[in-house]
């Protein structure tokens, strides 16, 4: 009976470990992209859409922004909060981010209602 030596061992667990990160890694990162890519496509269109959407997407969902009424007093707070933590916002850029999300999300404006998959609206 043939004895494997360490090395070999160690050789066999390598290609195991490297087919099975080939295998599994870019399965994970394609279902990373399908889940990061819709959330950013509901944002208003806008002149600061695309400020907004990197500025604020970079941490958390687009739904997070959707659900807000917040004044502009709130927004202003709000962005300079994210501005402190970390959020890249060109000091250039701050004032119409600010008129851009309080224009969009002020108290004045209807409840955010997240949509409804197919499976939800057929049982109404």
């Amino acid at each position: 009976m043939l004895r494997k030596t360490y090395g070999s061992r160690l050789r066999d667990f390598g290609l195991a470990l490297l087919l099975a990160t080939s295998i599994v890694l870019p399965l994970a990162l394609r279902a990373q992209k399908s889940d990061t890519a819709k959330p950013t496509a509901d944002l208003p269109s806008g002149a600061m859409q695309a400020k907004a959407t990197t500025a604020c997407t970079e941490c958390h969902e687009a739904r997070i922004i959707l659900q807000q009424r917040l004044s502009k007093a709130a927004w202003t707070k709000e962005v300079d909060k994210m501005t402190k933590w970390g959020a890249l916002v060109d000091p250039a850029d701050r004032d119409a981010l600010i008129e851009y999300l309080s224009t969009n999300f002020s108290p004045d404006k209807p409840p955010y209602e997240p949509p409804r998959s197919a499976s939800a609206q057929g049982s109404k």
